[in-house]
């Protein structure tokens, strides 16, 4: 549902991608920049003890994320008692799917084939998975399905540009969480501005 304060234009985040996701990812920069870097992570002598431990549990992971999306997004239709709204919860599914494969596949042919060391990143490619899903979760209801594969490959972008210009600023955010949450939710909100239709 859309949100009116004091009279300005209404905002639209149907699942969160600015009340729970934003306000996460604003707390793990910070969280990030307070507690400051772990020790040794910017030694280049010692950069491949901060290599992920098990990239399988890592996809797990990512795969019970994305399957719990599907509970939360389409849930927050609220109900499915007639035809309207399942078609709601429906299209919104839909949205749930394109925009995460969309965004992934982008950030894994970026750091594949631009991003240096140049390397089949599937680290990169779960986090470019969540990126698309904190992206459209603010408007999956009002998208179409063409406008959630633009606004997940728009958030995957966004994604590997601030997970870079974290690395650049010698920020230690060990998972990422502000790249995929604070930047991807804050996109996810504005790009109800530019995408949808919320009639």
């Amino acid at each position: 549902e859309s949100v009116t304060f004091a009279g300005t234009p209404p905002v639209i985040d149907f699942a969160g991608s600015g009340v729970v996701h934003l306000v996460g990812g604003i707390g793990a920069i910070l969280g990030a920049i307070i507690v400051g870097p772990r020790k040794g992570r910017w030694d280049s002598d010692l950069a491949s003890e901060f290599d992920g431990h098990s990239m399988p549990f890592c996809v797990l992971g990512t795969f019970c994320l994305w399957f719990g999306w599907y509970g939360f997004n389409p849930g927050s239709t609220g109900s499915m008692h007639d035809a309207d709204t399942a078609n709601l919860a429906g299209i919104v599914a839909v949205n749930t799917t394109l925009s995460p494969c969309v965004a992934g596949l982008l950030v894994f042919f970026l750091r594949a084939k631009v991003v240096e060391p140049k390397c089949l990143d599937v680290g990169a490619f779960c986090n470019g998975i969540l990126a698309g899903l904190v992206s459209i979760t603010a408007g999956c209801a009002v998208m179409k399905p063409w406008e959630a594969c633009i606004i997940g490959c728009i958030g995957g972008l966004l994604y590997v540009g601030a997970s870079l210009l974290l690395g650049k600023l010698k920020v230690d955010d060990v998972v990422d969480a502000f790249p995929v949450h604070g930047v991807c939710g804050m996109w996810g909100v504005l790009a109800c501005g530019f995408f949808g239709n919320p009639d």
